[in-house]
């Protein structure tokens, strides 16, 4: 089970990553680097952590015109992370260019090739928001799933979404297609900033690959004792 859980490095420096990481690193499968980390730390600090064994899903979500998205993914697959995202929102020809330039690079370095996922709506936003800020009158759910197609024909391996769309996902991309889910906010947890949330059983229960999870372990009073209650919740 241990396996599905992605922790979010939400923090400021390398020394406060690495010292979750070693709090944290017999209860979670890896850990992410998103852009708070990553602008600290850089490119240098992930290498570091996945030439230490640490599975790293680089959470940089690139969204530009395609080359420069391509040109983005190819700079950072020599990291080793073995995750990366981009927006879906970029459309599917910076997606497909992406895939493209990362398999390449990473041949040419023969080193594995990262899992490349597409951002569909972030779990912050609500179906108000989606509707009354950004302009997109259809429903949340078939806009997720619309983009989740996108991605799923652009040559992705999967998509960030929340758990609450797992099923109109798999209605259009089918089984073999990773969802992983942020948004994780077990029973006992606060929900900050998160708008659609669910708890780590459902999650699972919906059909989520991995389950991305930060502040209810990273922020608890006690991460370990945080993440066996968290373990414990979803084996039990």
């Amino acid at each position: 089970m241990r396996e599905k859980i992605i922790v979010a490095l939400d923090v400021e420096t390398e020394q406060e990553a690495f010292a979750l990481v070693e709090i944290l690193g017999d209860y979670a499968g890896a850990f992410k680097v998103g852009l708070q980390l990553y602008n600290n730390g850089g490119a240098a600090m992930v290498k570091k952590l996945t030439d230490s064994g640490v599975k790293v899903f680089l959470d940089l979500k690139f969204h530009d015109i395609p080359n420069t998205t391509a040109r983005a993914a190819e700079a950072v697959v020599g990291l080793g992370a073995f995750m990366l995202n981009v927006h879906a929102a970029g459309g599917k020809k910076m997606m497909a260019d992406t895939v493209v330039a990362a398999k390449k690079r990473a041949d040419e370095l023969a080193v594995a090739a990262p899992l490349l996922l597409g951002v569909t709506v972030l779990t912050s936003m609500s179906a108000e928001e989606l509707r009354g800020e950004i302009g997109v009158t259809r429903p949340l759910e078939e806009q997720v799933a619309s983009l989740a197609r996108l991605c799923f024909e652009a040559g992705l391996d999967g998509v960030v979404a929340s758990a609450r769309e797992i099923p109109w996902i798999r209605a259009v991309c089918g089984n073999n297609f990773l969802i992983i889910t942020p948004g994780i906010r077990p029973a006992w947890a606060a929900g900050n900033d998160q708008s659609r949330v669910v708890t780590p059983k459902e999650a699972l229960q919906l059909g989520a690959d991995y389950l991305v999870i930060g502040r209810p372990l990273t922020a608890a009073a006690h991460p370990q004792e945080a993440a066996k209650r968290l373990l414990a919740e979803l084996e039990g």
